[in-house]
């Protein structure tokens, strides 16, 4: 059975239900749902939304957006982003011309897992400029977004903002963050309320959930085909030609230069690694945390924080998850650029222990089992099949 959120007043030290804590909730960033917008749940503050000058000056989180912003770490890193660019651009090219050279063979399947690994820091770049990170241009950040993404990688960048940010506004709730809402439940009452293949899925979904990661990837291309012909995401025609560009030039390349089997078994093996990878990125985050009822009120710093868990580690961490280890720092300064993830994340963890709100922080290793375990938990809520 899911916990009944709770905070702990700054003022009283009381421990109070969320539905009973109080409802500012400044937005930090420019990427926000318009259907949120309308419904009220986040601030209507048009300087907290862009980001000019902040929320109100009584909030919490306007105290350490001060904070932030006076140490600098809300400034583009261009010099960063630059050479991380180009040493993953060198490595997309170095992947292809290793393709090229090794020929019709099954070493390829080598190719295939460096070429999956590849993908997915294209895919960290592409998700950067999404959340406006790289560039103070919003045109800047689009472009960029589109050649790695829909280009680089067949994943269309309109597509993943629109997506993307309603889960920002709305981490790990139910009926509004489309992450809690795929093939996974997150609740017992979601559990509980299964059917069908999917009562299935619930059921066994603490073994299930590896394996299927290895479909991540082709979960990611359907949606994004999906909204480039369905949605109405700006510039569709271009996000599609460069979908369509992609999917022609990768696989032109791939059968044009090994055998129809070798072929299908390198697209399996470099998009199930591709997906598998992605998806290893992503569990730790909020699988296992809080989650919230649609309609549950909070105020923004708690919402972004208690749903959230950081990743610790050192340069190999960081690079392997793309900063994505920095959840909780990520979900409250959005535009952040990844380089400044690991300056803040001391500063908002002392920032929670003054408010004594939970700061959720533990070993790469640690994060998979608390989460598969709660997903173990949860699957066991999902009412048992019929026998026979």
């Amino acid at each position: 059975m899911r916990r009944q959120p709770v905070v702990i007043e700054s003022s009283t030290g009381r421990v109070v239900p969320k539905s009973a804590a109080a409802t500012s909730a400044p937005v930090a960033w420019e990427h926000i749902d318009p259907r949120a917008q309308r419904a009220g749940r986040l601030a209507s503050s048009s300087t907290a939304q862009t980001g000019g000058h902040g929320p109100a000056r009584g909030s919490e989180y306007a105290v350490l957006l001060r904070r932030v912003r006076q140490a600098g770490l809300l400034d583009r890193r261009l010099r960063y982003y630059a050479w991380k660019s180009a040493v993953t651009a060198v490595a997309f090219v170095a992947g292809w011309a290793a393709f090229v050279l090794v020929g019709d063979s099954w070493w390829q399947l080598g190719v295939a897992a460096f070429l999956a690994v590849v993908f997915a820091q294209i895919a960290f770049l592409g998700h950067d400029a999404g959340h406006r990170q790289i560039f103070g241009s919003r045109r800047a950040n689009y472009l960029f977004g589109v050649i790695a993404g829909n280009l680089g990688i067949g994943l269309s960048i309109g597509w993943w903002v629109s997506n993307h940010n309603r889960h920002h506004a709305h981490p790990n709730t139910e009926g509004a963050d489309p992450d809690v809402m795929g093939v996974l439940a997150h609740s017992g009452d979601r559990a509980r309320e299964g059917k069908g293949f999917r009562r299935l899925i619930f059921r066994y979904q603490g073994w299930l959930f590896f394996p299927m990661l290895f479909l991540e990837a082709g979960s990611l291309h359907y949606a994004s085909v999906r909204a480039v012909l369905r949605w109405a995401i700006p510039n569709r025609i271009w996000e599609a030609v460069l979908l369509a560009a992609h999917a022609a030039g990768y696989l032109a390349a791939v059968f044009l230069v090994l055998s129809p089997g070798k072929a299908v078994a390198f697209i399996v093996v470099q998009q199930g690694l591709f997906g598998f990878y992605m998806g290893c990125t992503f569990a730790p985050n909020h699988k296992g945390m809080e989650v919230l009822a649609e309609g549950e009120s909070t105020d923004f710093l708690r919402r972004q924080v208690l749903t959230s868990r950081n990743v610790r580690g050192g340069w190999l961490v960081d690079a392997a998850l793309g900063g994505l280890n920095y959840q909780i720092e990520h979900h409250l300064f959005p535009s952040m650029p990844r380089a400044n993830l690991r300056r803040a994340q001391p500063m908002v963890e002392e920032f929670c222990l003054e408010l004594q709100v939970p700061y959720c922080q533990t070993g790469l290793l640690d994060s998979y089992r608390q989460a598969l375990s709660h997903l173990h938990t949860v699957g066991k809520l999902a009412r048992p099949l019929p026998l026979g």
